[in-house]
């Protein structure tokens, strides 16, 4: 697959769950901190991975996760921003991009409803 294919697979998953939260009162115009979860195989992966973003100071959480045998470690970072299709797309393609090269994979991502 190309980029432009996995992208284009990732906005629209994106827009529907965007699309869903609307549906549900949700007030998309509201900017707050959203919650992006990346899975690493091991500790240090994750714990290199984690202090790379808590260098370009963004908010992070880190710790085991049961719910993977492959992946059993999990960093959380937590980003103000607007809920987009671009935004979020965007700032999954970045995660991607750091994650990758340890082993790291996106794993998904949420975030309180306003309104």
């Amino acid at each position: 697959m190309t980029n432009d294919i996995v992208s284009s697979a990732a906005d629209d998953e994106n827009r529907a769950v965007l699309r869903e939260m609307v549906e549900q009162g949700d007030d998309l115009s509201i900017p707050r901190e959203m919650d992006f979860s990346i899975l690493f195989p091991t500790e240090g992966a994750a714990l290199e991975f984690a202090i790379h973003l808590l260098r370009n100071d963004l908010k992070v959480s880190f710790s085991a996760y049961e719910e993977n045998e492959e992946l059993p470690w999990e960093v959380r970072v937590h980003p103000f921003m607007l809920p987009t299709v671009e935004n979020i797309s965007g700032f999954e393609t970045l995660l991607a991009d750091g994650a990758e090269p340890l082993g790291g994979s996106n794993d998904g991502w949420g975030c309180e409803s306003q309104g």
